[in-house]
């Protein structure tokens, strides 16, 4: 199996079909194949191959996919670039894998000159425009100037792409999946239940940079439906585009589906086309899921939980289970087909029904490695399982639950922060003693991300102004919404902070807070 391979079939069905829309640009199967293999072409002659690493940073559009689809026919690896990301962060994944290529669209053209002088292994950089900026390459260029070359058809066990994610030692983790891997994890997911509409058209609306989209991109490209683009996430926007494009199938987090269903055009937009939603991140609430099936009634919803390094779907929660009151929804759902699921506990033994322990999965799915970390690799995949840090527990039927992050990560409106990222870049500011970060319930985003901190004695500083100095280090979205100033944090005995105990403080409404 490899990432193409469902390019090559829909030329061979309906070459006609329309493959990709955007904006007012439709293209159909058998042109954006040509565009691939020229585009391919102009990655061979800038010496692209052998599993070279070519980076994209931007926003949705049709020509991302035509960059990760012709990056694999180049017969090199993809590495999709978090556009939240800090330029310090960007530049720090892109040194590590040694991305050579690097294509740029235009809200990140300003980031040029600074990655290029972090990252001294970057020999091209693409502009995703017809006229290009100075000083960079063409992406129309290098398709009209090279003739179409044969795919490599790189596939199986070798790697596809690299996806980054927060490290809970402050370092990221570039999660290496091959093409085998994502495919397990798109056609057993489609396997699983209606995971996709034959002859449907779907929505990128969530960024493309994560792989939940990406999945969502590949199940589609295997059925050869259409796939309609918006830049981003915009409710009005999304709204728009199912209605114009007679959308049928959408991935969300469970927070933008209320901001969709809650928005006051949504009321007089046709949504009767919409045949199946897709969500994770976090459950969806009872009111949230009884307003969108009031809203939507033939609509289908599946929720996925999974990660990153199982390419990312580990269990999934049928239409079936979604109804109000369901006594399953408050889980994320069964093992998908392709997918075999224990919980251990410290000593990776098996922990009864009932019982919380570490989430531990297997399969086809779960990723090479970490790039370059052999040891947090060999932590990870002990016993041939992937550890996922994440705590949870099976009922009698086999239904997972989530309880806990063992990781202490943070889920904020769909994006993952991982709290001792955060508290590295705190403990650089030189008024700041001690901190933990943690995650509070927040009405819009799922959980805001909320910092406790001890400042050196005779310090001072403000919430906004250490807000401000988090963001130089981290992305906007990991830097603390809130901060609490304390005299000294809660620990165990063994001096170990207490985050349980902060978590249940400051989920108090009337907790004591600095905004």
């Amino acid at each position: 199996m490899y990432l193409t391979q469902s390019l090559h079939r829909a030329v061979q069905r309906d070459p006609d079909r329309i493959a990709t829309v955007f904006g007012d640009r439709t293209r159909t199967y058998a042109q954006s194949a040509d565009r691939v293999a020229r585009l391919a072409g102009g990655l061979r002659a800038l010496g692209v191959g052998g599993g070279d690493r070519v980076g994209v940073l931007a926003l949705n559009s049709d020509l991302y996919l035509e960059c990760l689809l012709a990056t694999c026919w180049a017969d090199a690896v993809i590495n999709t670039v978090n556009t939240r990301w800090s330029t310090a962060e960007i530049a720090a994944s892109l040194v590590d894998c040694q991305t050579t290529v690097l294509f740029v669209g235009d809200d990140f053209l300003h980031l040029v000159e600074p990655l290029r002088d972090r990252c001294p292994q970057l020999a091209h950089v693409i502009h995703l425009a017809t006229t290009p900026a100075d000083g960079v390459l063409g992406h129309e260029q290098l398709i009209t100037d090279n003739e179409p070359v044969p795919d490599a058809r790189r596939g199986g066990d070798s790697l596809a792409a690299l996806f980054y994610t927060g490290g809970t030692t402050g370092r990221s983790k570039g999660v290496m999946l091959s093409h085998a891997n994502l495919m397990t994890s798109t056609f057993g997911s489609m396997a699983s239940c209606t995971f996709a509409t034959p002859g449907g058209a779907f929505l990128h609306s969530a960024p493309m940079f994560h792989l939940a989209d990406l999945t969502g991109w590949l199940a589609h490209l295997a059925l050869g439906n259409t796939q309609v683009v918006i830049p981003r996430f915009d409710p009005a926007d999304f709204l728009r585009a199912v209605q114009a494009h007679a959308v049928t199938d959408v991935l969300l987090v469970a927070t933008m589906i209320q901001l969709v269903i809650d928005h006051p055009q949504a009321a007089e937009t046709d949504l009767s086309s919409l045949r199946r939603m897709i969500y994770g991140a976090a459950p969806i609430s009872d009111a949230v899921l009884r307003r969108t099936m009031e809203r939507i009634p033939q609509l289908e919803l599946v929720q996925t939980y999974g990660m990153t390094e199982l390419s990312p779907v580990a269990t999934i929660l049928t239409p079936e289970q979604h109804r109000p009151g369901s006594p399953r929804l408050r889980t994320v759902g069964v093992p998908a087909l392709h997918s075999e699921l224990r919980i251990v506990d410290g000593d990776d033994r098996d922990v009864p029904p009932g019982v919380v322990g570490e989430i531990t999965v297997r399969g086809g799915h779960v990723m090479l490695g970490y790039w370059n970390q052999p040891d947090e690799t060999a932590e990870a995949l002990r016993g041939g399982w992937m550890h996922t840090g994440d705590g949870g527990y099976l009922d009698e039927d086999g239904y997972l639950s989530l309880v806990d992050r063992v990781k202490d990560m943070i889920i904020t409106g769909g994006e993952n922060v991982y709290s001792t990222e955060v508290e590295n870049a705190l403990h650089q500011h030189p008024a700041v003693a001690t901190c933990a970060v943690i995650g509070i319930p927040d009405d819009t985003y799922g959980e805001a991300v909320h910092a406790v901190v001890v400042l050196r004695q005779g310090a001072h500083v403000t919430a906004a102004e250490l807000r401000t100095f988090a963001k130089s280090l981290v992305a906007g979205y990991k830097a603390p919404r809130s901060v609490s100033f304390v005299d000294e944090l809660p620990t165990s005995a063994a001096g170990k902070i207490l985050k349980r105990e902060l978590r249940a403080r400051y989920a108090d409404a009337g907790a004591p807070m600095t905004p």
